[in-house]
């Protein structure tokens, strides 16, 4: 299936030459475990180091290999790494889905392809380029069996000369990426060469695209967001990882595992750390509380399925009031759905999770700054808050390649939030586990191995007072749920606030949060350009919601609420949190492809929306 949904437009017969520089996107089509991510990281990273800003994007099957997989390099000037709808150059390198790609694209484009797939057959308002691959490949790889491997690396040449990239750049990245397998590394760069100069000798250059040098990426970083997640959650102190495999958030604990071997070995040669791979998800976040309980810093990452499985022990974490944090790197359900496409789908039931009245905290990053970001500010919020704290993360984000500029190192010391020290104890002379005594909602705990006859108390699952002593009385259970509510309530003053961003007396606003951020960022530009509308943008970075995001919403006749999911889940929690004359304000965006969310996508839906 191709990953477009652009019609193709008629036949006019000839294609445009208008040239464009550093602003396309190039969609390559593979098989899935041929070898083609070490060809498409080496391509993206040439780009990069001609200082042109670019984002990539893998959309890889969900089972064995041999199937189609397809990677998408947005490269823009203007700094947007947003997916772009359009495929403006494709690779076609996949006999299975070379016609259906052709056939999805915009005329104008181009196409590079392996030669007997003949795909200049199909349209002639394209621009085709063929090139043997199996010729060029078998000339540097004598080893038969590596030429399926080393294939995908001469396309990397042919592009390279197609697009004027340098392949200076691309040796250096060929260097980079081999960097301990010397033979390797000459290998692929003689078969990136190959490419590169069969391009020069016989392909005559047609296209409109072209790269060319800029400075936009001096000082900038490529990295994934599992891989920030894990450096932010060992800066954080984290020192009890949980989890159980599932896509897209296992690369999160895995990366984890080789930062702290690294990182935190103590000067005896011991761990001081446990990562612990469980059972199933149910032990996971079981291990975590018991962990939160005992006075760690610890954290399980899931995804949608494993969110569904931890629901009851969420509730218990949030009654007994243990913190704990839980990465959800989102994936598209219901039950296995997709589970190698992006998605905003479990917003509302990681709000709510569990049976009967709780609220969860939820932090929302939308770049790979804040995945490393907000691991330090989930830790902290969990143990001044004393729950689960959630960070929705999705595979977009997780999974793919972001630029981004070097994180900086954390100043914020770790909160470990109301514990009481054997000190605090002789001068109170106890205390009461679930009271609320400073009108927070929030009580004072205390950690095992404190040493102290009054530090001990039952951490209660069932019915208890503000004692901690079991109880079924009515007024009991309802003090303990109001109090519960209440801290609830405080956390809105402590959670990361929104950014707002101001139009030019806009009259409309639109509220996103997530990877929807850079899809929105380029439909508003898109939206001032192209239509005269002009919007503000408020992005979310936290449930409960902050006093801003009433105060964006009273401000605004209609409000564009963009989400990734079917349901309208954020839309649905703002509703539930507003003044119910303020909720016929709200309107739904919704994105449920499982393909990254697109600015042009946007654009259309609020332009239509708007009558225009």
């Amino acid at each position: 299936m191709a990953t477009t949904d652009v019609t193709p437009r008629e036949s006019t017969g000839g294609v445009r030459h208008k040239r464009i520089v550093n602003d396309m996107s190039i969609q390559v089509a593979t098989v899935n475990g041929s070898g083609s991510q070490s060809s498409n990281t080496v391509l993206l990273r040439s780009i990069f180091q001609m200082g042109v800003p670019v984002s990539g994007k893998n959309m890889f099957p969900s089972n064995i290999a041999g199937l189609p997989t397809w990677y998408t390099i947005r490269a823009n000037k203007h700094g947007y790494i947003g997916r772009k709808k359009e495929i403006d150059f494709l690779v076609a390198m996949n006999p299975e889905t070379a016609q259906e790609d052709t056939m999805s694209l915009a005329a104008g484009a181009s196409v590079l392809y392996d030669e007997p797939l003949a795909l200049h057959k199909l349209r002639d308002d394209l621009i085709f380029y063929a090139v043997p691959y199996d010729k060029l490949v078998a000339a540097v790889c004598p080893e038969a069996k590596l030429r399926k491997l080393v294939k995908n690396m001469v396309y990397v040449g042919v592009v390279a000369s197609l697009l004027t990239v340098d392949m200076a750049e691309v040796e250096k990245a060929i260097r980079k990426q081999f960097a301990k397998k010397v033979k390797a590394a000459n290998l692929n760069l003689a078969a990136a060469q190959a490419g590169f100069d069969y391009a020069k000798a016989n392909l005559q250059k047609r296209g409109a695209f072209y790269i060319e040098r800029m400075n936009a990426t001096a000082g900038k970083i490529i990295i994934d967001g599992n891989s920030a997640a894990a450096l932010g959650c060992m800066f954080a102190g984290c020192t009890v990882v949980t989890w159980y495999p599932i896509t897209p958030s296992s690369s999160l604990v895995e990366t984890m595992i080789e930062y702290m071997k690294e990182y935190r070995i103590g000067p005896d040669g011991k761990a001081t750390f446990a990562i612990v791979q469980a059972e199933d998800e149910l032990a996971a976040i079981g291990m975590v509380i018991g962990a939160g309980w005992a006075g760690a810093r610890s954290m399980t990452a899931t995804a949608g399925p494993g969110i569904s499985l931890m629901s009851e022990f969420a509730g218990l974490a949030y009654y007994v009031e243990v913190p704990g944090v839980v990465w959800d790197i989102q994936r598209v359900g219901p039950s296995t759905g997709l589970p190698t496409r992006t998605s905003q789908g479990d917003i509302l039931s990681t709000a709510f999770l569990s049976h009967g009245d709780t609220k969860h905290i939820l932090l929302l990053p939308c770049s790979v700054t804040e995945c490393f970001t907000m691991a330090p500010e989930a830790f902290n919020l969990a143990e001044q808050f004393q729950t689960l704290v959630f960070v929705m993360s999705d595979l977009d984000l997780g999974m793919n390649n972001w630029m981004s500029d070097p994180f900086e190192y954390p100043t914020t010391p770790i909160s470990r939030g109301k514990v009481l020290s054997k000190e605090d104890l002789d001068r109170l002379g106890g205390f009461a586990r679930y009271k609320d005594v400073d009108g927070d909602g929030i009580g004072y705990r205390t950690l095992p191995g404190t040493i102290h006859p009054a530090a001990a108390y039952f951490a209660r699952g069932s019915g208890h007072n503000e004692r901690a002593q079991y109880s079924e009385r009515a007024d009991d259970f309802e003090n303990n749920m109001e109090r519960l509510n209440r801290k609830f309530e405080t956390a809105r003053s402590f959670v990361p606030r929104p950014e707002i961003t101001r139009g030019n007396n806009a009259k409309i606003g639109i509220i996103g949060y997530g990877t929807s951020h850079w899809g929105i960022t380029e439909s508003r530009d898109q939206l001032r350009d192209e239509y005269s509308i002009e919007t503000d943008y408020l992005r979310l970075r936290a449930y409960p919601f902050t006093r801003e995001v009433h105060e964006f919403i009273e401000q605004h006749d209609r409000i564009y609420v963009v989400e990734q999911n079917r349901d309208a889940q954020m839309l649905t929690l703002l509703r539930l949190d507003l003044k119910p004359e303020l909720t016929t304000r709200l309107r739904s965006i919704a994105h449920i492809t499982g393909l990254p969310l697109d600015a042009r996508s946007i654009t259309d839906e609020l332009t239509s929306m708007e009558g225009k």
